[in-house]
């Protein structure tokens, strides 16, 4: 099942040309993730490996306003949901990130501008993080607009890859598909780690700098 959803979900990127050519960045499931410190829209300062050791379980959410697959998940407000879900003993720090470069579909031009769509689009998320030098994208490796990471207060990577197991720009598909972030996140709610630790991550190539 998880070869076929490969599958299914690599043509996908390849139909939307979601596949950049930035390398990728192989991190491990099940062994740390990379620590990065970064200021979001606000100014406020966060830093990875900080989170994970007071406790947090980090999401972190690749994203475009311009991506029709972003819009998906916006425009029917189910990101926002997930970005608000609370689970029983499990403090969730949700980080999301715009890696467009410069010049790039779906870059923001300040913080202002980025704030805006923030207000507009009543975002629930801890935090928005513009990243147009792309430094944060490569180091985690994100390719497609949503890519999903989940770090588990230990600090290790626990899931990367799609939100879900159906790769389409379709809103009415949502609340069909199994969504691979808030079933990883009840498990570990439960005190289990991911069934599904990772998958193809499908929607629009991040717009990094050429």
């Amino acid at each position: 099942m998880k070869k076929l959803l490969s599958v299914f979900a690599f043509v996908a990127l390849m139909a939307t040309g979601a596949v950049p050519s930035v390398a990728r960045a192989e991190i491990a499931i099940g062994k740390p993730a990379p620590d990065y410190t970064f200021k979001d829209i606000k100014g406020r300062e966060y830093d990875l490996k900080k989170l994970t050791d007071s406790g947090q379980t980090v999401v972190l959410e690749w994203t475009n306003p311009s991506c029709p697959f972003v819009h998906k998940f916006y425009d029917s407000g189910r990101m926002q949901v997930f970005q608000q879900t609370q689970y029983k003993n499990l403090p969730i720090t949700w980080i999301t990130v715009n890696s467009s470069a410069t010049g790039k579909e779906g870059y923001f031009e300040s913080d202002a501008d980025a704030q805006k769509w923030v207000d507009d689009n009543h975002f629930h998320g801890t935090a928005y993080v513009r990243d147009p030098s792309g430094a944060f994208g490569k180091l985690y490796g994100a390719k497609a607009t949503p890519h999903m990471f989940i770090i588990g207060k230990n600090g290790n990577l626990l899931y990367q890859g799609a939100i879900d197991n159906i790769p389409s720009a379709d809103k009415t598909d949502i609340d069909k598909a199994e969504n691979f972030v808030l079933k990883g996140l009840q498990g570990l709610a439960e005190g289990r780690t991911p069934e599904i630790t990772s998958t193809q991550a499908y929607g629009c190539a991040v717009k990094y700098a050429d």
